[in-house]
């Protein structure tokens, strides 16, 4: 593997809570009864208490993980999994909520297609409470944006497509 590979590698490990953690607020959707909206007005009906609370589980859960492969390219020390994992998993679920208070004062519709945003308000959130950790370098930092722009759109089609979600975005 060449060194980009092996750098694109390093962050896409590096982002991977951040990544499950806004991945798994959807699959609550099935949740039905005291899965209630943070703010209906504010954030629009599919914002949720126990979707949040899911996403950060999930970072948190997937940094632990992380913390036991004991991985010697990683970008940062797991020995603070709990930390990365409430930074990730929180930034992400923070980004989320703050990109649909602003698409709400936009009077955006929920659900309503919002290009760049939709795609790297949680990968801004997750960066903005632990980028500083791992020393990230500019280039990286668009790295990550890329890789996760592309991804975004590719898993949120699949899971449109496999009924998980109600929009492809």
């Amino acid at each position: 593997m060449n060194a980009l590979g092996a750098r694109l590698l390093q962050l896409a490990y590096f982002m991977l809570p951040a990544y499950c953690a806004n991945m798994a607020p959807p699959f609550l959707r099935y949740w039905r009864g005291w899965n209630r909206p943070i703010h209906e007005r504010l954030l629009g009906s599919h914002k949720t208490v126990l979707g949040f609370l899911a996403g950060v589980a999930a970072g948190v859960l997937v940094a632990a993980v992380q913390s036991r492969i004991h991985a010697p390219w990683s970008l940062v020390d797991y020995r603070h999994w709990l930390l990365l994992g409430l930074g990730l998993g929180g930034g992400a679920m923070l980004g989320d909520v703050l990109k649909s208070l602003i698409k709400r004062s936009l009077h955006i519709r929920p659900g309503a297609r919002w290009i760049p945003f939709d795609q790297l308000d949680f990968v801004v959130g997750a960066l903005a409470l632990t980028g500083a950790c791992a020393g990230l370098r500019a280039t990286d930092v668009a790295a990550i944006a890329l890789m996760s722009f592309v991804g975004d759109i590719a898993v949120n089609r699949l899971s449109h497509r496999l009924g998980i979600k109600d929009s492809p975005w």
